[in-house]
């Protein structure tokens, strides 16, 4: 093998799953190449490679300090950067007064040839393991063809490509024969997912069939592709977890029209209905926009109440973030930032309570918990349901192993166990 490829090499992540999965394949490729992964600070690497993320301005402001900071602990580094930050503000990498090898979104897959353009021969994109992680985040779409008014992401990341099914299945199986008991199909717009006559559901069905999988979850979905077909593989194949994260963003029609989101309030009910009617526990996480412009008391007000209805676990808070080059950036009605943060805290404490109201159902049940951490004589990880439990360790307990437990109390977002 090429002797210029056998260096060593640090990697920075940034942002969504898709961004994490994208990682991981730089790190196979370059462990297969021969490199040597660096993860001290301190020691410098001969390649820094960052993948950006520019979802909001605090992601763009994320992945500058990260930049900058890999250019002052790795001076004589080779320094690569990808991801969204690269195709939203161009201008800051011609002020770093170092020369950086910029991917675009389109050519990330491509990043590790464009590093060593002198080889013939690469590891192919894929990822063979997960590095730190009991679930696999598994890349099967990219792009977006929704074009949310607050969303500059479509404009970064182009319109949605599917991987094919086939080709997914084969990456798959090789992390079970690796050891990983738990899959999370990801992807930036996962229910765009269609590739030559295979939908989410069917690839779901596909998946599911796998020999030696024991879960399969879906990063995120909303809740207009969630139609019958889907429905019924979430609930119906047989590793799928009853528990999905349900995009909201809004729970004011209005709020939800002005963001060009596809579905209404009560669309957003009766996905939730039709799920909790296959399994009455079935358990739901989200996102939400707080602050978007137009949003009056009344909008908000709608927010909370849906909020307090659905009974999610996990309520993902984000203040509304002005993107140039999207619809929303010249609205009227920009919502002060005081009333924002107002908002935001009070949704926070209203989550806050539903979630330990939610959790308290299942208080003094039995199930079983996927192991991500041990430590001094601590397991914890993740139900079926999304819960996560800490438990004291009996006996041996190593990480990606499943441990029944029962939940014995809720303490913040989680919940103390008993191993059994």
């Amino acid at each position: 093998m090429n002797s210029e490829a056998k260096k060593t090499f640090k990697l920075v992540c940034l942002g969504c799953r898709v961004n994490q999965y994208e990682v991981q394949g730089y790190r196979d490729q370059l462990t297969l190449l021969g490199c040597e992964e660096i993860t001290d600070p301190e020691t410098p690497a001969d390649i820094c490679i960052v993948n950006t993320c520019a979802v909001t301005s605090s992601a763009e402001s994320s992945g500058r300090h990260a930049i900058r900071q890999m250019c002052r602990q790795n001076p004589e580094a080779r320094l690569v950067v990808t991801g969204c930050l690269g195709e939203a503000d161009k201008s800051f990498f011609a002020s770093l007064g170092r020369e950086c090898l910029l991917v675009p979104n389109k050519e990330k897959h491509l990043l590790i040839e464009k590093l060593f353009p002198q080889m013939e021969d690469f590891p192919e994109f894929r990822i063979r393991s997960f590095e730190g992680k009991s679930r696999a985040f598994i890349k099967v779409q990219d792009g977006c063809n929704s074009f949310c008014s607050y969303c500059i992401i479509p404009y970064l990341r182009g319109r949605s490509v599917s991987r094919p099914s086939q080709e997914i299945l084969e990456e798959i199986r090789t992390l079970i024969e690796g050891g990983y008991r738990e899959v999370v199909i990801s992807g930036i717009n996962v229910g765009d997912y269609s590739h030559e006559g295979d939908s989410l559901a069917s690839l779901l069905r596909k998946i599911d069939m796998l020999p030696g999988l024991e879960r399969l979850r879906v990063s995120s979905i909303d809740p207009d592709d969630v139609q019958e077909d889907l429905c019924q593989a979430l609930v119906s194949c047989k590793h799928t977890c009853p528990s999905s994260h349900l995009v909201l963003q809004s729970g004011s029609n209005a709020i939800l029209k002005r963001m060009n989101r596809k579905y209404t309030r009560n669309m957003f009910l009766d996905c939730v209905e039709r799920l909790r009617s296959f399994d009455p526990h079935y358990t739901f996480t989200t996102d939400v926009i707080v602050g978007f412009p137009g949003e009056s008391d009344q909008d908000f007000e709608d927010t909370v109440k849906i909020v307090e209805d659905v009974g999610f676990i996990k309520v993902h808070i984000f203040p509304y973030s002005p993107r140039p080059r999207t619809r929303a950036y010249s609205y009227e009605g920009q919502v002060p930032a005081q009333i924002l943060a107002e908002r935001k805290k009070y949704l926070a404490e209203v989550a806050k309570t539903v979630a330990k109201k939610e959790m308290e159902k299942r208080l003094g049940t039995r199930t079983t918990v996927l192991v991500e951490q041990v430590s001094c004589g601590e397991a914890c990880g993740h139900t079926p349901y999304f819960d996560m439990v800490r438990f004291p360790i009996k006996g041996e307990v190593s990480i990606n192993t499943m441990v029944p437990v029962v939940l014995r109390e809720v303490k913040e977002e989680s919940f103390s166990g008993e191993q059994v």
